[in-house]
């Protein structure tokens, strides 16, 4: 899993503990204190992985976290068709590049791989981002179709959020 933009990590160490000793996460940044933060979270954190029969494995942290800017062209330093799911969470408002971002997702993502973009509905008054950066569900979905992946469905994400799934287009 990758989880572009990972910030101070929260949904870093959720998708950790989700893969277990088997997967691995990279979390990738333009923020080096933020990645510095998550990186000594992950290690002080109890992340364990349940084997087989029911027997817990030592302590693992499996996130590796990577200071890369995600708008260039293989921004986020993974190799090709390396991950089965990227999380872009309270990013698209941030960026400019935002087909650059589709396209760096899809690179990286194997055939048939998950793409989840969360981000603001509104500004709600100083809460979000300003008014002019609020990216629209429709405006996110026509970055991600443009960009060759397939709109699959809406999930609720928060009061101030909204949540959209693609799948890569074969």
């Amino acid at each position: 899993m990758a989880d572009f933009g990972a910030g101070s990590g929260a949904y870093a160490l959720a998708m950790a503990r989700r893969v277990g000793s088997t997967g691995r996460v990279y979390a990738i940044d333009v923020q080096k204190e933020l990645l510095a933060r998550l990186a000594r979270e992950a290690k002080a954190s109890d992340l364990e992985a349940r084997l087989p029969l029911g027997s817990l494995a030592s302590r693992i942290v499996n996130i590796e976290v990577i200071w890369s800017d995600l708008e260039r062209a293989g921004g986020s330093t993974l190799a090709d068709q390396l991950v089965d799911f990227v999380l872009m969470a309270n990013l698209l408002f941030q960026v400019t590049a935002k087909y650059s971002l589709a396209l760096e997702a899809k690179r990286i993502l194997k055939p048939d791989g998950r793409l989840a973009v969360i981000d603001w509905q509104d500004s709600f008054g100083g809460l979000g981002p300003p008014a002019p950066q609020v990216i629209r569900p429709e405006e996110a979905k026509k970055i991600m179709v443009q960009a060759g992946f397939r709109f699959l469905k809406d999930f609720p994400a928060g009061d101030h959020h909204y949540g959209l799934m693609f799948v890569l287009s074969s």
